[in-house]
């Protein structure tokens, strides 16, 4: 199990990813608007998993496991499984941005788990003030928007579940994935999960299809080859190597990637809230991943 300190491109990786991230729950809306959650969430992990197969196959890469994985991949294609259908259901029931912005709890449960769970991923005074600049950062997003003031919706509330499953699964990652390949431990949870997706889906989706047009497929593709694909396989790449504190530090840039996404696509004002959000989770970024001394490590 490796912590190494991030490098220039693999932080610059990162920051890719996350933004990527940080686009997918508008595409989730623009899928909902003719698919079932459910629904949504079984054909995009299908496409994706076919993807990922032939990528693997293409560049020779094994895929088989032995018993005592497949245990642990079944553990997490259930973690999976919960994680990804409170969090369609959730931005079903709210919005976007705020499956976005909620997304900032992620770091904190991290933080903790992986101080525990992890050795060698302690909770750092460096790791402590970083991730404290980027929460104060989100909080900022989180004032300037007015529909925010009232009590949180049931969809806020399953997200926020999401978020929570989401970072026990990155921490059950991070403790096996030294005994897999990255597309053996992104392929297996979505081949594992998917049949229950759609199980789900015939059971309580009101509609599975009940309508496609070119947004929703493209929308559907976004998430599937982008993010689900080749975002999961260069996340768990990154994983691999560095520590689940550091890496998920970044999470951070996924509700300011919503907000820019607004500002360009919805003509969204730039005020001094999330000028100052920028500032504030740019400077806990940099924060947690300086380095005391100067070393030589291998890049991407």
């Amino acid at each position: 199990m490796q912590n190494n300190d991030m490098t220039l491109k693999a932080a610059a990786l990162t920051i890719f990813i996350c933004i990527l991230f940080g686009a997918n729950p508008v595409a989730i809306k623009f899928c909902l608007t003719g698919l079932g959650a459910f629904t949504a969430a079984g054909i995009r992990f299908a496409i994706a998993a076919v993807v990922i197969f032939i990528w693997a196959r293409v560049n020779q890469i094994p895929l088989k496991i032995n018993h005592k994985q497949v245990g642990q991949m079944l553990i997490l294609s259930a973690i999976f499984v919960v994680q990804l259908s409170c969090f369609y259901n959730g931005i079903d029931k709210t919005t976007a941005s705020h499956g976005a912005l909620i997304s900032n709890i992620l770091p904190f449960v991290v933080l903790v788990l992986a101080h525990i769970f992890i050795p060698g991923d302690t909770i750092t005074l460096k790791k402590g003030i970083g991730i404290t600049f980027g929460f104060i950062g989100v909080l900022f997003l989180f004032f300037d928007e007015q529909d925010l003031t009232g009590d949180f919706k049931r969809g806020d509330l399953i997200v926020l579940m999401a978020i929570l499953l989401w970072s026990s699964n990155a921490i059950f990652v991070k403790r096996i994935i030294s005994q897999y390949n990255v597309f053996q431990i992104t392929i297996y949870p979505m081949i594992f999960s998917n049949p229950f997706f759609f199980l789900f889906g015939f059971l309580w989706d009101e509609h599975m299809i009940q309508m496609m047009n070119p947004t929703i497929i493209t929308a559907l593709l976004y998430q599937s080859i982008v993010t689900a694909a080749f975002g999961f396989i260069a996340w768990n790449s990154l994983l691999q190597k560095f520590g689940a504190t550091s890496l998920h530090s970044f999470i951070f840039i996924m509700p300011l990637a919503g907000v820019v996404f607004g500002v360009m696509l919805l003509g969204e004002a730039v005020t001094p809230h999330l000028t100052a959000s920028i500032v504030f989770i740019v400077t806990g970024v940099i924060i947690v991943n300086l380095r005391r001394k100067k070393t030589v490590v291998s890049v991407l």
